[in-house]
């Protein structure tokens, strides 16, 4: 059971609900292992999972953080968007202009990135 890895484990690492996870089941997207009640995915689909979640390298940056758009509150040339990435509330200020061009609105999927003292919101 060392390459197991309870689904609960595994929802926390991807940044998604244990809802999500069996959706996804349904789906087919993935598979579990199941031992009584208890739901199990092989550390190696995880790796997988995690590393097809992980983005692009088109940055330097590589904290990857990959939520939901909560909240994009603008006023004047600025704007304030507010997301939930996993356990993690994250607030990133930028231009009006770039929340506009990246179509933010609540409920979206947007990945925060972080890079030192800097938060980049990006769109999957």
């Amino acid at each position: 059971m060392d390459d197991l890895v309870r689904i609960g484990a595994a929802a926390q690492a991807l940044g998604v609900s244990v809802d999500t996870l069996r959706r996804w089941e349904r789906e087919g997207r993935v598979t579990f292992e199941r031992r009584g009640n208890s739901r199990f995915l092989k550390a190696e689909r995880l790796a997988a999972l995690l590393r097809a979640r992980g983005g692009s390298d088109r940055s330097s940056a590589r904290n990857r953080l990959n939520g939901v758009v909560l909240e994009v509150k603008r006023d004047g040339l600025m704007a304030q968007v507010d997301m939930a990435c996993g356990p993690y509330r994250v607030v990133s200020l930028m231009s009006a202009e770039a929340a506009d061009d990246l179509g933010l609105k609540p409920g979206d999927a947007a990945t925060a990135v972080v890079k030192a003292t800097t938060v980049v919101v990006e769109r999957p």
